[in-house]
């Protein structure tokens, strides 16, 4: 089975500019190819790890792969999928986005030289306007750059002539490193199908029509219920663990529909067909144990943010279910209870009651407070507490950072200790 042949089994192919070519590409060499991205923001999201999944099975078929962080593109910005120009970034704010992306690739390809990360602003700053317009503007027609759906797409409101010649700098990134490293495959969204084959014309008429130059771009993600996927009611997932923790990141792939998961298992894990199969019988013959989904959430979150990720996201939700939070580190209470209601406090000891009414508000009123402690519904630090004159220590868990406070079954609360 080639590279080719897997990626049809795992749905990951959309359109192809020459299958046949293309196929006997992979079979006879080792294969440049490059997925690129623009530096709009410090952290990817899992939607911009899509074609990254398929430059990773490349790699890991022993290909060559290069990832283009767009440092010229990213200056200008890129109309697709956009109903209205783009805020210009300044550079500063480019650079500091790169740098970020960087580590991020680093981390998910690897540092064994088996991949390549290249910036677009090193050739495309060094081209002075009018080797812009002589050397390239001439080779692009302009009734055919209308007609692309990125650009047709926006002649309605209107484009910029800045971001009308977004295409003409990502074909020059394609014939660069066709010229530079052998690169010979750019993969992409499907919403990059025009800009991909700009850049295979533009290789044909400098290099000649026979320049072994191809474009293959992967489908739209679409859920189950015809949604767009990797958005949720917060927002974005992040790969940047600071915006989304590695629990909540466990938490969005666990809680995938079972009509969606077995699609997501091919794409976004390394699984074999045979480990797929299995999960997806299991999915139909015991769904309430969600094991496929277990393990999505597992590969994913280990292939992202490490083992031990996946350890403490599995710390948590066992904790959470349990009730049995004692024993969670510092760290984990702080992903595991990032958006529960939470109160500031101070360090000092004081009455239970007078704590949870006083200080934190947690309890409507003393006599309320005193009720629930009786009746054995408040549990501090996942133990159940019911002397209405017992002491509230801040210092004794959680590196005296936290106080975990539970209520009933469910409702849960978060003191920090200022």
């Amino acid at each position: 089975m080639t590279i080719l042949d897997e990626l049809k089994w795992r749905g990951a192919i959309n359109q192809q500019t020459d299958e046949a070519g293309l196929t006997d590409l992979v079979k006879n060499k080792s294969v440049g190819l490059y997925v690129g991205i623009d530096p709009t923001g410090d952290s990817m999201h899992i939607g911009h790890l899509i074609p990254f999944m398929i430059l990773k099975r490349f790699q890991l078929a022993g290909h060559r792969p290069y990832i283009v962080i767009g440092g010229g593109t990213g200056s200008i910005g890129d109309p697709s999928g956009k109903k209205s120009e783009r805020v210009l970034q300044s550079m500063e704010q480019v650079h500091h986005n790169e740098a970020a992306i960087t580590a991020q690739m680093e981390h998910l390809f690897g540092q064994d030289g088996s991949f390549k990360i290249v910036n677009n602003y090193d050739w495309l700053s060094k081209m002075s306007l009018l080797d812009f317009l002589r050397d390239y503007g001439k080779l692009f027609n302009v009734n055919n750059m209308l007609s692309k759906e990125v650009v047709a797409s926006r002649l309605e409101v209107g484009i910029s002539f800045t971001e009308f010649t977004y295409q003409i700098l990502q074909s020059v990134d394609f014939l660069h490193l066709y010229q530079a490293e052998d690169v010979q495959l750019q993969v992409g969204g499907a919403d990059q199908w025009g800009n991909i084959t700009a850049g295979i014309d533009l290789i044909h008429k400098i290099k000649g029509a026979d320049a072994k130059a191809f474009g293959l771009t992967i489908p739209l993600m679409l859920k189950a219920d015809g949604t767009k996927f990797g958005k949720t009611a917060g927002g974005a997932v992040w790969l940047d663990p600071e915006k989304t923790t590695p629990y909540e990141f466990y938490q969005f792939w666990l809680n995938q529909d079972d009509r969606d998961v077995v699609k997501y298992l091919k794409y976004f894990t390394f699984l074999s067909q045979d480990e797929i199969a299995d999960l997806a019988k299991k999915v139909e013959t015991q769904p309430e144990k969600r094991e496929a989904q277990r393990r999505l959430a597992e590969e994913v979150t280990e292939f992202v943010h490490g083992k031990d990720a996946v350890t403490e996201a599995e710390n948590i939700s066992k904790a959470l279910f349990s009730g049995d939070v004692a024993d969670l580190s510092a760290n984990e209470i702080e992903q595991g209870f990032k958006n529960m209601p939470s109160v500031e406090v101070t360090g000092e000891k004081r009455n239970i009651v007078e704590w949870l009414v006083d200080v934190t508000a947690i309890e409507s009123s003393r006599r309320q407070a005193r009720e629930d402690i009786n009746n054995g519904a408040i549990r501090i630090n996942g133990e159940k507490v019911t002397d209405v004159n017992a002491e509230i220590d801040p210092s004794t868990h959680f590196d005296g950072k936290f106080v975990i406070v539970r209520r009933g079954k469910k409702r849960y609360f978060l003191a920090r200790v200022k």
